[in-house]
């Protein structure tokens, strides 16, 4: 059975930095499709962040390439499968060079802290209870 993927584009200061960050998370770098100018970061069997330098980003858009450090270009919201692993990502994005981003939310059934990455781009981590989901 088909499934859909995302491969969200980020454009990045230092693709190496990045790399780094995103590993320390525990995520894996795709080499075949990585190189000087960008890196593929494999988060799941579905989802892919390409990290690119400003120029190879450029190469795909005619518009003015944010400054995610001082604007917001899109907000990225990953789900875990319990509050602890919400807190366990966002506390190593954190120990790992990112930055606290808002506030905590929970609602009871829904839980969620964000971080922005040392480039600015902001990720969401968010757990659902399942049985809130299920109705």
């Amino acid at each position: 059975m088909y499934q859909q993927m995302i491969f969200v584009n980020l454009a990045v200061n230092d693709v190496d930095a990045s790399k780094k960050f995103f590993t320390e998370l525990g995520y894996t770098i795709n080499p075949q499709f990585s190189d000087e100018n960008c890196a593929s970061v494999v988060i799941s069997d579905t989802i892919v962040a390409m990290l690119l330098n400003k120029q190879r980003y450029a190469d795909f858009t005619k518009k003015e390439i944010a400054d995610s450090t001082k604007t917001s270009e899109v907000l990225i919201c990953l789900s875990a499968e319990s509050r602890e692993k919400v807190d366990e990502l966002v506390d190593k994005a954190i120990a790992s060079g990112g930055s606290a981003s808002g506030e905590t939310q929970d609602y009871g059934q829904m839980y969620g802290r964000a971080f922005d990455d040392p480039d600015g781009h902001t990720w969401e981590v968010l757990w659902m209870d399942p049985a809130a989901v299920q109705g």
